[in-house]
């Protein structure tokens, strides 16, 4: 693929405004990191497509099943999950599908979304733990759950879950993760850490604390050499598939203004009790 570019003069100031190794561009011809998008076309999965923008390279077949599996594992977790009853609330109100998805993936924050990336943010810890202070995988593991505890308090990001007792989604998502180990495509370094905190856990609280959908797709993530604020637009990207379907489907059910509550069950008024407006003389 040949792409011209202007070689000076103000034509290359301009062209210069904005540099991407991305996409080359030009009337008649597209390119992502060098690949024509006719030879793209048919031959390369959305999954691959993603890797390539994000990475710079096309992924091989099975880092890309490994990607592709963390990403529809976390496409869904139905109107209870805050992004989905958003969007389905945002349809309600007559917006249109690009509003309401909008509206849905602006509460992918720290506290709705973020447990991934905070989740992997806590692996690596653990991993410059064992490299730089010579431990194994225990020792780093204990040693990052005290770090953990001391800048954020109490909270493990990737265990335990409000509503499953055990994430259905997680277990098998090591299975996957497992097998990659196994034919070589993946070390396993972050699959042994996750592992070893979950049984701390379990050893510190006396009950399992099951790893759920975060705790699991950050060890692919990690394993993959995704950043960890990367993994959580991926989660974004992923979560994106469920908000659009739920914003489909309401549109297609109608309602208007349907609220986070039925109608008839009203929220606890805390304040003053009834009183009068004080006379204005």
């Amino acid at each position: 693929m040949s792409i011209r570019r202007p070689t000076n003069g103000p034509e290359k100031a301009v062209a210069d405004w904005w540099r991407t190794d991305i996409i080359d561009m030009t009337p008649g011809e597209i390119g992502y990191y060098g690949y024509p998008i006719e030879d793209l076309i048919g031959n390369v999965s959305f999954t691959q497509m993603i890797w390539l923008m994000t990475q710079g390279s096309l992924p091989s077949p099975e880092k890309a099943k490994l990607l592709d599996a963390a990403l529809m594992s976390a496409v869904d977790h139905g109107p209870q999950a805050p992004s989905i009853a958003i969007a389905r609330m945002a349809a309600t109100c007559g917006v249109g599908l690009n509003n309401a998805m909008a509206s849905a993936v602006n509460v992918l924050g720290d506290v709705h979304g973020g447990a991934g990336e905070q989740a992997m943010a806590l692996y690596q810890m653990i991993d410059d733990i064992a490299k730089n202070d010579g431990v194994d995988v225990v020792v780093a593991t204990q040693k990052g759950l005290e770090k953990q505890r001391e800048l954020f308090g109490k909270f493990i990001p990737g265990f335990g879950h409000r509503f499953h007792p055990v994430d259905p989604r997680a277990p098998r998502l090591m299975a996957v993760v497992e097998g990659t180990k196994t034919d070589g495509v993946v070390e396993g370094r972050y699959l042994a850490i996750a592992q070893q905190v979950e049984l701390q856990l379990e050893q510190e609280k006396g009950k399992k604390i099951p790893m759920n959908i975060d705790g699991a797709t950050a060890v692919i993530y990690a394993e993959l050499g995704v950043a960890p604020e990367l993994a959580r637009g991926l989660f974004c990207l992923s979560r994106s598939v469920g908000i659009l379907a739920h914003a489909w489907e309401q549109t297609q059910q109608g309602g208007r203004n349907k609220g986070p509550i039925p109608r008839d069950l009203l929220w606890t008024y805390d304040g003053p009790a009834k009183r009068s407006v004080p006379d204005s003389d």
